[in-house]
């Protein structure tokens, strides 16, 4: 295993959040993939979603993790902290791909923390639906199995300050 943590989750777990505070406290310097992602394809993730699809921008994201991990031969950089898109683990090679990269730990959050959090925010491709609380509901139904299947630990997020969350994350090593 690599001094790295790898952080999943479904969109507005606090990925980012919580990569940064881990960031400030371990001094390991934080990765965000799908900022990577953006920056390689010279576009927003949303325009990648509406231009070229889904399926492309999964395609992207397991490139990425191909590249981050290596070729299996000991080439992953410790002491990282990557946040990954709340969808990356829902393909199979994912999975295998992020536990490659390090310390798997899924941010584990409730629908109703989501829908707050989310709110006032219309950059996220996948809840531009008539019923987003249906949607978002469903979609973490879903992907659990996934996430926790990927995971080395699981932390329940609902109701605790970045700090907390934080603190709890590095009791787990």
């Amino acid at each position: 295993m690599t001094d790295n943590y790898v952080l999943i989750g479904y969109m507005g777990s606090g990925k980012t959040t919580i990569g940064r505070e881990l960031s400030k406290r371990t001094g390991s310097k934080l990765f965000d993939m799908d900022q990577m992602i953006e920056e390689r394809a010279c576009k927003s993730i949303a325009d990648i979603f509406a231009e070229d699809g889904e399926e492309v921008f999964r395609s992207m994201e397991t490139e990425m993790l191909e590249e981050l991990a290596g070729s299996g031969d000991n080439t992953v950089r410790k002491g990282r902290i990557y946040s990954v898109g709340g969808g990356t683990p829902m393909r199979e090679e994912n999975r295998k791909l992020l536990k490659k990269i390090g310390c798997v730990i899924w941010l584990s959050v409730e629908p109703e923390t989501v829908m707050y959090r989310l709110s006032h925010d219309n950059s996220r491709p996948l809840l531009n639906v008539a019923d987003r609380e249906k949607k978002v509901r469903n979609m973490i139904a879903e992907r659990a199995p996934l996430y926790k299947e990927a995971a080395d630990h699981v932390v329940k997020v609902d109701g605790l300050m970045p700090s907390q969350i934080v603190d709890i994350i590095l009791e787990l090593k």
